[in-house]
């Protein structure tokens, strides 16, 4: 630097000098940047004379390390450059630059590019020393980049990293991976369990603790002398206490390791337990593959060593024939032991599933003292206010049912008075059981039993035994199995089969009392008593079913009621069929008036006078529902026409279209089937005037038919006048329906619209003028 110092002084570089002051920063700044073109070694010692004049200044140092760095960098690191370079970050340092982690992190970033590790690794150090904790992360970075060179030892390498994570806890996903890198296997185990374990560890790469635990197993299933002296288990097991989902691949990777270290007696175990303690089917199947594929290695091992040694010691008592056997019996059991493994499965997640003890119990059915034990266990188990899949019920029957076809009906006897005991939580369950019961009895020839017990069954509890159940904290379902229709049902074909007709009707009779019947057995009730010729017995049965039931249940009853009716009184004694009649429509709903009347009036005809079928026809024309007032008033013309002539036809037409209340829809109807009734007898101009009456709320649009109706029947029976006239009314409707206005039903003055007939009208041809009003 001597030599440096000596360069002479330019004329150019006076007002430079004269301006610089021993202390003042900017001038020697102004001096730099005015020589900036000036050569290296210039720079070079206004820099060295600057820093003897401030050499505190982080600015000047800063600059002058730069410079250095950039030459040095251009040239071979066995320069002397280099070497100057590193004295002059010394001379920095000594003179009070240690405080600033930029002059640190420039010089350990030369010495790497120099490939000087040792020294960096010690100027890093120095580093950590002088910095304080929360500068430290400057140089933590070329730390690492000096573990991560090939050159760097493992030893220094695995210290640097461990100090890092010391100070930058999350740095421990780097660190794993760096000992994983270096084949450290038991300590990057170690750190990674530990991460597990950690509840506050976060991963800065978002990996979550499920890939976290396979990277574990990962790890663990390396060569057994490579994770040595390492808590295995202890560190498996606590996984899956912790990680009870990732319980499958975890208890794979513990058996795995035990069978890699040649402890396969111990890995058998391992698998036993997982196969036994699994909750979910996932797990079962991963663990029960990984099990018979190991199960398969050690007897394909054991028969490949057998073959190898049949030549050699085959005539060696000490030889061990049986190994093979052996091997293979474990895996068939193993094979035959899925389902039922399986189903303890099912179990674990609910104990409670009547559908998977069922499947359990078919698994042992060739075994009978397992078969019976595990039904017994089912009873004793499962709760049947918590019973899914089935009905809780069926395994009581079920057991009976085995019982029974093994000859031990006493015993069945017994299971199924247990379940008459058990807290079913519906009544359908509980006389299911009492169903059950009584078929087991009628089965072995004991009709007598079943009806006692069905009887006892069907019988109401006491009052005392309802207070109680009341007492104890709401209502037992034994006081609701009185009320069961499934146990009545029984009990009636019990009475028909082997009671006598006394002792069926008076269940029929219990059942209506307790509003349990329904229609159907109204009328087998009603049927019974018809059988035996007790037809007011029937006509009662029938009585009491109407009175019981609504619409739409009493339709069937009332039909066999009133044919019934007819068929036995409709000659002797037709106020009784009346009576019946009246009754039927006052309890039918409007809808089912129409179909009662016409069968009333029917009924009138066959059995009473024609002037009673009138009055019918006429009464239910104005009591059924709108929409059935034409087709009453259809049969209500056609019986009229019949029996009474065309006279009574008219009168029924002309009461329809007046005053029967009917829709336009309607009126219209009655109007052409009254206007062909005038034409078929020659009426023309009466038949015209309903064309006329019927027009008025016509739209020629919406109902074309109509008009070219009227249109035929003026080319064959009118003139051109009427015909004009048809034509006139036509355009008059289809104006009125363009301009949106209602029709009122008269042609004529106000814009030429038809008027309905008034009530004290008649359709003659005298009254015919004063229908047709024209403007």
């Amino acid at each position: 630097m001597a030599a440096a110092m000596e360069i002479e002084v330019s004329a150019d570089d006076v007002a430079y000098e004269e301006d610089v002051l021993p202390f003042s920063l900017s001038g020697w700044l102004r001096y730099l940047s005015a020589r900036r073109a000036a050569p290296p070694a210039k720079r070079a010692a206004i820099y060295e004379r600057a820093l003897r004049a401030l050499p505190g200044s982080y600015k000047l140092w800063h600059a002058y390390l730069t410079e250095l760095g950039d030459a040095a960098r251009a040239l071979p690191v066995t320069h002397a450059a280099h070497a100057g370079l590193n004295v002059a970050f010394e001379r920095a340092l000594a003179a009070g630059m240690s405080r600033m982690p930029r002059v640190w992190h420039m010089y350990a970033s030369s010495l790497l590019h120099q490939r000087l590790l040792t020294r960096a690794r010690r100027v890093l150090d120095r580093a950590l020393r002088s910095l304080p904790v929360t500068q430290q992360h400057h140089v933590w970075p070329l730390h690492l980049r000096l573990a991560s060179l090939p050159d760097c030892p493992a030893p220094t390498a695995l210290r640097v990293h461990g100090r890092h994570l010391q100070f930058d806890p999350d740095h421990a996903e780097e660190f794993i991976a760096f000992l994983v890198s270096a084949g450290r296997w038991r300590d990057a185990a170690q750190h990674l369990a530990a991460a597990i374990d950690d509840e506050g560890f976060v991963s800065v790469k978002g990996t979550t603790k499920r890939q976290l635990l396979l990277d574990l197993c990962g790890l663990l299933a390396q060569p057994p002398e490579e994770v040595a002296r390492m808590p295995v288990d202890a560190i498996l097991r606590g996984s899956i206490r912790k990680f009870p989902e990732e319980a499958g691949v975890l208890w794979t990777c513990l058996a795995s390791h035990y069978a890699r270290r040649g402890l396969h007696g111990k890995a058998r175990d391992v698998f036993e337990e997982a196969t036994t303690t699994a909750t979910t089917v996932k797990d079962f199947r991963m663990v029960f593959d990984a099990y018979l594929h190991f199960e398969h290695a050690m007897a394909a091992a054991e028969l490949e060593l057998g073959q190898a040694n049949t030549v050699n010691i085959q005539d060696c008592w000490l030889a061990d024939r049986d190994s093979t056997d052996l091997a293979m019996a474990r895996l068939e059991r193993l094979l035959e032991r899925r389902p039922e493994l399986l189903n303890s499965v099912l179990l674990r997640q609910n104990p409670h599933d009547v559908q998977a003890w069922h499947e359990r119990a078919k698994i042992f059915r060739m075994d009978p003292a397992r078969h019976a034990a595990t039904y017994v266990e089912t009873i004793m188990t499962v709760d049947p206010a918590k019973a899914t899949g089935k009905p809780p019920h069926t395994l009581w029957l079920a057991l009976a049912r085995m019982y029974e076809d093994r000859g031990s009906v006493d015993c069945a006897r017994d299971v199924l008075h247990g379940a008459t005991q058990a807290n079913f939580t519906a009544a359908e369950h509980l006389a299911a059981v009492y169903c059950e019961w009584a078929n087991m009895e009628l089965r072995h020839q004991d009709p007598e039993r079943a009806i006692d017990l069905i009887r006892r069954a069907t019988t109401p509890p006491s009052i005392e035994a309802t207070a109680r159940a009341a007492a104890a904290g709401g209502e037992d379902v034994r006081a609701k199995l009185h009320r069961c229709l499934k146990l009545w049902l029984v009990y009636l074909d019990l009475m028909t089969t082997h009671g006598s007709l006394e002792s069926t009707c008076a269940v029929y009779d219990r059942m209506h009392d307790l509003g349990v019947i329904t229609p159907l057995l109204v009328l087998d009730h009603a049927s019974l008593h018809e059988q035996h010729g007790r037809f007011e017995d029937a006509f009662r049965a029938y009585e009491r079913g109407v009175r019981s039931f609504k619409h739409p249940h009493t339709e069937a009853i009332w039909e066999a009621y009133l044919t019934k009716s007819v068929q036995r009184h409709g000659e002797c004694r037709p106020e009784r069929v009346r009576d019946l009649f009246q009754a039927a429509i006052l309890q039918s709903p409007p809808e089912r008036k129409k179909a009662v009347y016409l069968r009333y009036a029917r009924f009138e005809e066959d059995f009473g006078l024609a002037s009673r079928a009138m009055k019918v026809y006429e009464e239910a024309a104005s009591a059924v529902p709108a929409g059935d007032r034409l087709g009453v008033y259809e049969v209500y013309v056609a019986r009229a026409a019949e029996l009474y002539g065309l006279l009574k036809a008219r009168d029924v037409y002309r009461q329809a279209i007046v005053g029967g209340g009917l829709p336009d829809e309607g009126a219209r109807a009655m109007c052409v089937g009254f206007a062909d009734l005038e034409i078929g007898i020659g009426e023309v101009a009466r038949a015209r005037a309903l064309h006329v009456y019927a027009a008025a709320f016509t739209d020629p649009e919406v109902y074309p038919e109509f008009w070219k109706r009227w249109n035929d029947f003026e080319v064959q029976q009118g003139d051109e006048g009427t015909f004009r006239e048809m034509l006139r009314a036509k355009r008059t409707m289809a104006a009125v329906a363009r301009d949106g206005a209602r029709a009122r039903r008269a042609i004529g003055a106000g814009g030429g619209v038809v008027e309905r007939p008034c009530a004290g009208q008649r359709y003659d041809g005298a009254q015919q003028c004063k229908w047709i009003r024209l403007v």
